[in-house]
């Protein structure tokens, strides 16, 4: 395997997660690993899964340069430098960090297939209601991958 992207987030499951993901380095020995934070803007409402590209494209482009996006900036990278100190610190290499913004599990997608890489790591963080009305970004990535998803708890 040569190169795994790892999905990333600020929830405890991720970063629970990081022993689970350093293993798996370990075992497959890929050439490389992509990690992968995708903000998004809108908050949490049924709403957000209903924006399309265009409307994604728009409300990015009105938040460049604000406040606001400067302080969703901070929070990724601190977030993404976080998990590459940890695999770094489990003796991962060659560790290269992606931030999109978006509708995640598209954003992991499309950065997948950019990347060209064999396999996706994420996590999975159950929210019944989510669930109910629009799928879990998990089981989105895993329906719609190219390559094998590993889904960890």
């Amino acid at each position: 395997m040569k190169k795994i992207l790892i999905a990333v987030d600020d929830t405890k499951g991720s970063k629970s997660a990081v022993p689970m993901c350093s293993d798996i380095c370990r075992c497959v020995s890929p050439e490389a690993v992509v990690i992968v934070y995708v903000e998004k803007f809108e908050g949490r409402s049924l709403i957000d899964e209903m924006l399309g590209d265009a409307e994604m494209a728009t409300l990015r482009d009105a938040l460049e340069g604000t406040e606001y996006k400067a302080r969703l900036d901070e929070k990724a990278d601190k977030i993404v430098s976080f998990f590459k100190k940890r695999l770094e610190g489990a003796g991962v290499a060659n560790i290269k960090t992606v931030i999109r913004s978006g509708h995640p599990a598209e954003e992991i997608l499309k950065t997948a297939k950019k990347e060209k890489v064999d396999m996706i790591l994420v996590g999975s963080r159950g929210k019944r209601v989510g669930k109910l009305f629009m799928g879990s970004v998990s089981r989105e990535v895993a329906n719609n991958a190219e390559v094998p998803v590993l889904i960890m708890k």
